[in-house]
Formats: C-alpha cells, structure tokens, sequence
C-alpha cells in the first residue's frame, strides 16, 4: 500500500475542517491525526523548522496556549527549546500540520499549496 500524507488536525479549528473537506473533495485519502493527543514528533517538527525556515511558521500564534506562553518567552527560546515545546504539546503548534508521503512539511492550509504538494508526481 502507497504511503499517504499525514494530518494533524483539531476536531474543533475551522480550518482543519476545511483542510479536510478539500482533501476529500479532491479525492485524497490521508491519515487524520488528532494534533492535540498525538503531535508531530520532535523529528517530525524539526524537519518541519528546516523545510519552512522559520519557527513562526511552527506556532500557532492564534491560540490560547501560545498566548499563555506569551509571545515574548518564545522569541527567547533557541530552537531547541521551541521545538521541545511544540512536542510537548499540540496545541501550540500550527494546524492543519501536513506532511505528504513524500515527506514534505506544510502548516496551515492554503489550497494552492496544499494542491502543488499533493498533486501526483509533484516530487518526481
């Protein structure tokens, strides 16, 4: 069986609902994780900082446990105590969080992105 793209998702963020309706309009058939109760591994996140440059693109900024944390503690963190905390928990991180069969790492949704990504042989 071909590997399938992983999600991590919120039952209740808007978006992650919206990022799977898409996938099922479009046809695709992806593992659904609950971000809240099985994060993305600190590998998994780590790869993440190096694909997308920046650890903004990691946090969800929007959220009630960022905002707890507050903005100015996670600026001072390194990241390796960013990443440490992302693993910790789930909800500081960015979702939809994808990650493609091929390995390729995306968080949030923007349609376009999430269709270069997914459309067959975008990585051949």
């Amino acid at each position: 069986m071909a590997a399938r793209p992983r999600v991590f998702a919120y039952g209740p963020c808007s978006t992650c609902r919206k990022a799977l309706a898409w996938l099922a309009a479009q046809g695709i058939s992806a593992e659904v994780l609950d971000i809240s109760t099985a994060p993305p591994s600190r590998d998994e996140l780590a790869e993440g900082l190096l694909q997308l440059g920046s650890r903004s693109r990691l946090f969800n900024t929007s959220g009630q446990r960022y905002r707890a944390l507050g903005a100015e503690r996670v600026r001072a963190m390194d990241d390796a105590a960013a990443l440490d905390a992302l693993a910790e928990d789930g909800l500081l991180i960015k979702r939809p969080f994808l990650i493609t069969a091929e390995g390729k790492i995306c968080t949030g949704f923007r349609p376009q992105e999430w269709q270069e990504l997914l459309r067959p042989g975008a990585l051949e």
